[in-house]
């Protein structure tokens, strides 16, 4: 289960506090603008980070910038282990990370390579419960922002220099699905349906899913959190979009979706707005399979 993999490191972590590691981003920091990284494309601790498509990066991309396979930080199901994506062992990430030039004293900035927004926002997850949250960035817009802003771009594909990773495990970013169970209708927790609105409402089933959703939930679809150019919304009008969903200021807001990756645009539009989030990684494909869990239609 990941949270042993998890609690591997956190014994670690707590036996002595690593530099630049540890906490969570705020407003300040999680998202920047295409005139911030022109700003700082120098910065000697910067590390930027592609993530989409292989072909597109290689079509061309931000100088300096490394591309990232997304298979290496989700694992995938297994006869064993049956839900579609989870947090690779902490040990395994920082391998990972670290071979793409992430220390712990990186600045990372993320940006997906066409409109990838969920699978981004998945890779800042995994970075934030890897403890390195206050120290990365999602590009708002992404590559096609950067491109049409007349910025450079190139075809040259930086070799990183290898980093050094000691996580600081975050054990507040996921819960399973005995924490949702045990918080449904729960005062103070927000438990939010990313998906679209006609998966939610049972009209349209989940691939191997039982159409619904988990009861008492609300429905914010994760796509009505960014614009045509896959920009965030403004302040104002995500935080409006929160109280219209029913999501109350000083709640804990639980999201989920199919398998647990459109759900973190949620989380990081949540935390961006400040308030505590958590994923439920196992999402609606885990709760489906569970035949005395309950899916409520609406």
């Amino acid at each position: 289960m990941r949270w042993i993999l998890l609690m591997s490191f956190a014994a670690a972590a707590a036996s002595g506090a690593t530099p630049g590691c540890g906490g969570h981003g705020d407003r300040s920091t999680m998202l920047v603008t295409t005139e911030w990284l022109a700003g700082h494309a120098k910065d000697a601790d910067l590390v930027l980070l592609a993530v989409g498509q292989k072909s597109e990066f290689d079509q061309g991309h931000i100088p300096g910038s490394v591309f990232l396979d997304y298979n290496t930080i989700v694992l995938r199901a297994t006869a064993e282990r049956p839900n579609s994506y989870e947090l690779p062992p902490m040990a395994d990430l920082a391998a990972t990370f670290s071979q793409l030039g992430v220390s712990n004293s990186s600045r990372i900035v993320l940006y997906m390579t066409k409109d990838y927004v969920s699978p981004t926002t998945r890779v800042y997850l995994t970075l934030d419960a890897m403890g390195l949250g206050p120290r990365t960035s999602l590009l708002d817009g992404g590559f096609p922002a950067w491109k049409a802003e007349n910025h450079p771009v190139t075809t040259d594909v930086a070799a990183p220099k290898t980093g050094k990773i000691a996580p600081c495990v975050q054990n507040d970013v996921i819960v399973d699905i005995d924490y949702v169970k045990s918080n449904l209708r729960q005062k103070g927790v927000a438990l939010v349906d990313a998906r679209t609105a006609n998966f939610y409402s049972g009209e349209a089933p989940g691939r191997n899913m039982r159409p619904g959703h988990i009861p008492g939930a609300v429905s914010l679809p994760y796509v009505t959190l960014v614009d045509d150019q896959n920009k965030f919304h403004s302040i104002d009008q995500m935080r409006k979009q929160f109280s219209e969903a029913g999501i109350e200021q000083g709640d804990k807001v639980v999201s989920y979706c199919h398998i647990g990756q459109q759900a973190t645009v949620l989380y990081f539009v949540a935390r961006y707005l400040g308030y505590d989030a958590r994923l439920y990684d196992g999402s609606l494909e885990e709760w489906s399979r569970h035949a005395e869990l309950p899916v409520e239609k609406k």
